[in-house]
């Protein structure tokens, strides 16, 4: 009983985790003046045009790895290191700028992604994953 909640709550964080990647790679594309291109112009980050698409596509593809469960220890640390950009270079300015509280509110999802991604990095996918099926059998 205790696997299979401790399995459930694994389940729970890579569903979490792999959509909101997901779905925010998937935003980069569809709104690129104020998600993708625009974004990174507007922080600062170099060659927009070639790495607001290539952050796109890391969110797409390894926030899906998460939600299958297929290399979920391997796919958290493009994540991790792709989340943690996201915090040095837009919310870091927001706290200097603005304060501890406005950087509290803007970092919620960025720290709760970070966090997630380290907590599969360490886990791993649990029993109710791709991972697990190929390794079992």
């Amino acid at each position: 009983m205790k696997d299979k909640k401790i399995n459930t709550a694994i389940l729970l964080i890579r569903i979490m985790v792999g959509f909101i990647f997901l779905s925010e790679g998937i935003q980069k594309f569809l709104y690129p003046n104020t998600l993708g291109v625009g974004r990174f112009i507007k922080t600062g980050i170099p060659a927009p045009e070639l790495l607001a698409p290539f952050v796109g596509t890391v969110e797409i593809v390894f926030g899906i790895l998460l939600l299958i469960g297929l290399l979920t220890r391997v796919a958290s640390i493009p994540l991790i290191i792709n989340i943690s950009v996201a915090i040095i270079s837009t919310k870091i300015p927001i706290l200097i700028s603005e304060g501890f509280w406005k950087m509290a509110h803007e970092e919620r999802t960025d720290l709760s992604m970070l966090l997630g991604s380290i907590f599969l990095l360490i886990v791993g996918s649990g029993n109710i994953s791709l991972d697990y099926f190929i390794h079992r059998s």
